[in-house]
This record gives C-alpha cells, structure tokens and sequence, in this order.
C-alpha cells in the first residue's frame, strides 16, 4: 500500500513538472552590460570582426585550439566563423547586420550538442568621458525539451555569466587598443 501511495505520488509529481514546463515562454532572453573606457568606434571592430572577436570571445578561450574556419569578408554583414571542438560542440556564427558604431546583428546556429538557432545582437552607445555601454542580448526559441530543462536550470544562470566574462574580455581588448 505504501508503494502505490509512493508510486502515485512520483507519478503525480512528474505530471505536474511536465505541465509546468509547457507553461513556460516559448522564447528565451540573456543580456548584459559592460562599461567600456573606449570610444565606440574602437570598441565595434572588436566585434563585427570574426577574428577580433575570437581574441575575447569567452568559449573559446575554454579551448583555444578549437579549429576554426573563417568565411567571406572579414567583417560586417557576412562575415562568419564555424568551430568544431570536443569541449565546445559545433556550430556557425555569422554577421546578419553591421550599423557602425552603433550596433551589430548575428545569426548563431548551433549544430552539436544540440540544434538550435538564436539571434545575437551587441549594441554600443555612448557614454560620456569617451566611454561606451556594450549590451551584449542572445535571443531565440525555447522548445519543449529546453521549457524541460529550463525548470530545473535557468537559461540566465546557464549563460549570463558567460557574458560577463566576455565582455570584460572585450573590455580588456578595447581599452588596451584604444
């Protein structure tokens, strides 16, 4: 009798996770900011860059010997990278929209672990005394299995910190060279 009493309340519970789950927004949403002391005509290229980008970019200095491959221009709209690295899974980053200095659109495809699509947008504005806000947002779909996961680990938790760290890569970079 206990069993069953145990047995319907696991099953009770794993229902209402589910339901829970399925409640969740079908989209996801990271930003962060980081005050940067640069104008941001220096700080944009850093960006808009496939290779500069890869100088502060916060995964890859997990595995600095990712291979990568460089596609089109060097920056701006088409510009791209793809890796394919053990640690870091695979995927492909290219530039959709280029607004210098001001802003920056990307298309983030992520092939291994897992597919998935997001849009990253970096935003420059500045600041006074010669400095510039860096808003560095990844947005992008949110299907079931992610709602799933998403109850147990917040996609904030997961990769905001990630971006702090890159962005005071970027900063590091962008005061170094400006």
């Amino acid at each position: 009798m206990v069993l069953k009493i145990v047995l319907i309340a696991f099953v009770v519970l794993v229902a209402a996770v589910l339901v829970y789950a399925a409640t969740k927004p079908g989209t996801f949403a990271v930003e962060r900011s980081q005050l940067v002391a640069a104008p941001a005509d220096k700080v944009f290229p850093l960006v808009a860059d496939m290779k500069a980008f890869n100088t502060w970019n916060p995964w890859l200095r997990r595995d600095p010997g990712s291979p990568l491959r460089y596609e089109g221009p060097t920056s701006g709209p088409g510009a791209a990278y793809s890796w394919d690295s053990k640690k870091l899974g695979a995927g492909r980053m290219e530039v959709l929209e280029s607004n210098a200095p001001s802003r920056v659109a990307m298309r983030l495809d992520f092939l291994r672990p897992f597919k998935s699509t997001n849009r990253v947008e970096f935003s420059f504005e500045p600041q006074a005394g010669a400095q510039t806000r860096v808003t560095w947002r990844m947005t992008g779909p949110m299907p079931y299995v992610s709602k799933l996961m998403s109850v147990f680990f917040a996609m904030d938790k997961m990769i905001g910190p990630d971006f702090e760290a890159g962005l005071a890569n970027l900063r590091t970079e962008a005061e170094k060279a400006g």
